[in-house]
């Protein structure tokens, strides 16, 4: 008997993912307030040569943000080079990563990682709890550091996808090449507001950026200087240039593993390209769900924002339906 009344509540404890109940609510709040972070003790550079690197130039580290479905294993993918233009990886040397989420009273450390020869760490987080985590990456030899963040979530999470040039800023950074000018770069009418009332919906919210890699940390300032909570940010990880050739095939390939393996249910999409408009469909997701502003608003069957976001905010957005989650 006792068996089977096990088995009911395993039964009743699946029914809420299965029927796509999200059952934990995000906190846009979660990392307004941080503990005291103690940094590793700093020590010599193991190659003289990256000493030189760390003493004349400026670090362009980042940290890919990771979303994990619950019961898997994340792995935390950090970047760590040097200059805007060089961009001079940092190899064979030791990185210290730490983690922090909402309800620790300390930062957590995970350990230390040696860079490779393309000066990347891969740092495997394994059976965290559904939540938000802040991950800090430090360098052992300058104390420079990025940070990221993970997202460790539970099947059908209601999720919003955006991409960010040309979508939510006015111009198309692939198009410009505006690198200098990606931490002011104008947004859209409206543009914010639309990704604030969705996160204040509970939506969990994804950018999908053709941006490469060392660009990460200057798209994360300009979320902060629109007030956006700069979570959860994809950049491409393998772009060495300003403009890339592969864009759609890689935006593709991220939603697939958005939908087949971290199992988020995106509910809405949001581009300006014909990348993104082909990405979305190849991956799945229905042009009629698929908002598109600019020159290629609705091609392929897609919904036509407009010239910006004002009107879509007021006749979509603010009547869509909050999340259903408790804290």
């Amino acid at each position: 008997m006792k068996m089977l009344y096990k088995k009911i509540a395993l039964i009743l404890a699946v029914i809420p993912a299965l029927n796509g109940y999200a059952a934990t609510c995000p906190d846009a709040g979660a990392f307004n307030v941080l503990p005291q972070f103690n940094a590793p003790q700093k020590k010599s550079f193991k190659y003289f040569g990256n000493q030189l690197l760390s003493s004349f130039y400026k670090p362009f580290h980042m940290v890919q943000d990771a979303i994990v479905l619950e019961g898997k294993t994340a792995t935390l993918v950090g970047k760590f080079d040097y200059d805007i233009i060089l961009h001079k990886d940092l190899e064979g040397e030791k990185v210290h990563t730490y983690l922090y989420s909402q309800g620790m009273t300390q930062w957590e450390y995970i350990g230390a990682t040696i860079t490779n020869r393309d000066g990347r760490v891969y740092v495997p987080i394994a059976d965290r709890p559904v939540g938000e985590y802040m991950v800090k990456m430090v360098v052992e030899g300058d104390l420079s550091s990025a940070t990221g963040y993970l997202n460790v979530v539970e099947p059908n999470r209601k999720t919003i996808l955006f991409d960010i040039d040309g979508t939510l800023t006015l111009n198309d950074f692939e198009g410009v090449g505006d690198y200098f000018g990606s931490k002011v770069a104008a947004a859209h009418a409206y543009a914010t507001e639309v990704v604030k009332a969705y996160t204040a919906k509970n939506y969990q919210i994804i950018y999908l950026t053709g941006r490469p890699y060392w660009v990460t940390e200057d798209t994360r300032q300009w979320f902060k200087t629109k007030n956006i909570i700069p979570r959860h940010l994809h950049t491409n990880p393998s772009s060495g240039g300003l403009l890339s050739l592969d864009t759609e095939n890689y935006k593709t390939d991220y939603i697939h593993y958005l939908i087949n393996d971290a199992r988020l249910d995106i509910v809405r999409a949001y581009g300006n390209a014909a990348t993104d408009i082909n990405a979305y469909a190849r991956a799945g997701l229905p042009a009629q769900d698929t908002y598109i502003i600019g020159s290629q608003a609705g091609n392929g069957g897609t919904q036509d924002i407009g010239g910006d976001y004002s009107y879509h905010f007021a006749t979509v957005v603010e009547g869509t339906p909050a999340v259903d989650c408790h804290n």
